[in-house]
């Protein structure tokens, strides 16, 4: 099933694995991505929360697989969820071709967007109506009219026959005076502004009155609006042009002529430009927050680079909004789950490590929690399951997962599941999984040729045991000879960590996947870095033979440590 926005959009489906992946995270998302596709759910992807190791790089190359989208954040935002189709305006429509958009929408507010794309304001339904009531309903204000001309014509579709229309669409202030009065009457009008000086800004409506034509023409009116397809005579339109009065010529009637003058005016008088935009990339649940008290009900969604619009939200979307579907792979709790979580509608979980107790969901999901070697174990078998086959490429980062996390089934976490599956997903990949294990391991020495940060960071993961936070980062190597040059700066990369982090023990192995061996650098609590069950060479330097596995060796001892009185 899709979930859609309120506005039609899909939102995404990722299927992904903890921050700062391994080869299993990784590739146990690929593979779940790939059988759920085949499960009707065409729109699931396969995503990561962290860099692509290098082995991890090379096993995609091998598989011809691209890396999975990079993906920081799962909280649904503006982008998603927005109107793309949006109803807008520019500021120089007429009220008439703005209510015409509104009404046939059957929308109340709209966006007003210059040519550049950048919103310039916001109309609503009730602002059009300045347009058509004055503000003073008593003399010579309740008849002016400020309007262009040339929009005039456009919306009575009137014929010009006097002077030339302005060349721009400038606005003018133009007193109306309709001619239904006696002749006597509206001379005497007119002359009476040409006294006062303004008569050059009179537009004359009137139908087929020639003598009324003649005395706004002769008086040096603005402009004359002839109703009903009635005309001008000849001389009376050359006299115009002389004296520089625009003649128009229309088929309404004078009384709905009068009306549709005043929806001539441009919406750029009335729209609110004393407003919010919204960026795409900001969440639902802050824009909630954020816009509750502001009066403004409909806000335009912007591209945080160019300002342009691509849609509008309201505050009624942001009541109940759709969330991003997750399939969590490789890790079960929020402390090592993308950014975001909580606001996710996570769907299931695969994983083979121990329960946290801090996932919730509102309703059931699946959730399939084994003791075996490596999560793709487990999504190997959902395939075989179902009889089916995953493809060559999506089989061997499936054999990397259960090599990686496995050592090649010589870990103590290995299963006779591992076993089984490693042996059915070879034969698919074409693959010797000795050979690979040893080809894979041989990929790039982190201690060679990679940063404290990279050491650190490219397989660590994020505990918190009865309010404890804690951190183990591990890395594996073909022999341990550089760690003594590389052991001084990876202590006090681990101290930084525990600094910038709040962590009360952070714990560093490096592990021989020949030997099984590993070395442990740690800092933080000091009874706690002295609790731990390995054995000690200096203050914060353990030799741990044996040791391999972070999920069933390092984690329980780390444990212990932090339960070790003072």
């Amino acid at each position: 099933m899709i979930i859609e926005s309120p506005r039609g959009r899909s939102l995404p489906f990722y299927v992904i694995g903890h921050r700062n992946p391994d080869t299993d995270a990784i590739c146990s998302a690929i593979g779940n991505a790939a059988l759920l596709r085949e499960r009707g759910h065409p729109d699931a992807v396969a995503a990561r929360c962290g860099e692509v190791p290098q082995r991890t790089a090379w096993v995609l190359e091998k598989a011809g697989i691209p890396e999975p989208e990079l993906v920081t954040d799962v909280r649904a935002n503006a982008g998603m969820i927005c109107r793309r189709d949006v109803i807008q305006v520019c500021a120089e429509d007429t009220f008439l071709a703005a209510y015409q958009r509104m009404l046939a929408s059957g929308v109340r507010c709209v966006p007003v967007v210059g040519d550049d794309g950048q919103p310039q304001g916001i109309l609503r339904y009730l602002d059009l109506l300045e347009l058509l009531v004055p503000g003073d309903g008593s003399g010579i204000a309740a008849r002016t009219v400020h309007v262009s001309l040339g929009k005039i014509a456009k919306t009575l579709q009137a014929d010009s026959v006097g002077a030339d229309l302005p060349d721009d669409d400038s606005d003018e202030d133009l007193i109306m005076l309709v001619g239904a009065s006696s002749q006597n009457t509206i001379d005497r009008r007119l002359k009476t502004a040409g006294k006062e000086g303004n008569v050059g800004r009179y537009f004359v409506v009137c139908g087929d009155r020639p003598v009324v034509h003649h005395y706004a023409i002769e008086n040096g009116a603005r402009a004359l609006l002839v109703t009903g397809g009635n005309g001008v005579e000849p001389e009376m339109r050359q006299l115009a042009k002389e004296r520089g009065v625009v003649i128009l010529l229309c088929t309404q009637d004078t009384a709905s002529s009068t009306t549709l003058i005043r929806c001539s005016r441009t919406v750029n008088h009335v729209m609110d430009t004393d407003f919010q935009c919204v960026s795409k990339d900001e969440p639902i649940s802050r824009l909630r927050k954020s816009l509750a008290h502001l009066e403004q009900d409909l806000f335009p969604v912007v591209d945080p680079v160019e300002q342009t619009m691509i849609g509008v939200i309201s505050k009624s979307d942001l009541v109940d909004p759709p969330r991003i579907r997750i399939g969590l792979v490789d890790h079960n709790e929020y402390a090592q789950a993308v950014q975001g979580i909580e606001e996710a509608h996570i769907l299931e979980v695969i994983d083979h490590h121990r329960l946290a107790g801090d996932l919730v969901s509102r309703e059931p999901i699946r959730f399939l929690n084994e003791p075996v070697g490596s999560t793709s174990t487990l999504v190997a078998r959902k395939f075989s399951h179902r009889d089916l086959d995953p493809e060559p490429g999506i089989a061997l980062c499936l054999c990397a997962g259960i090599i990686s996390d496995t050592l090649c089934l010589t870990s103590p976490t290995t299963t006779s599941l591992d076993r089984e599956m490693l042996q059915w997903l070879s034969g698919i990949a074409g693959i010797d999984p000795e050979k690979f294990k040893t080809d894979f391991f041989a990929v790039g020495s982190l201690l060679k040729s990679g940063s404290v940060d990279e050491i650190l960071n490219a397989d660590r993961k994020e505990f918190d045991d009865d309010g404890v936070r804690v951190t183990i980062a591990q890395v594996e190597e073909l022999g341990l000879s550089l760690f003594d040059g590389r052991r001084e700066e990876l202590q006090a990369g681990l101290e930084a960590l525990v600094e910038e982090n709040g962590y009360e023990l952070a714990v560093l192995a490096v592990t021989d996947i020949a030997t099984h061996h590993s070395l442990i650098v740690a800092a933080g609590n000091e009874r706690m870095i002295s609790g731990l069950p390995f054995k000690r060479i200096n203050g914060t330097h353990y030799d741990a033979a044996g040791v391999v596995s972070r999920k069933k060796q390092i984690f329980p001892a780390v444990c212990k440590a932090i339960r070790t009185p003072g």
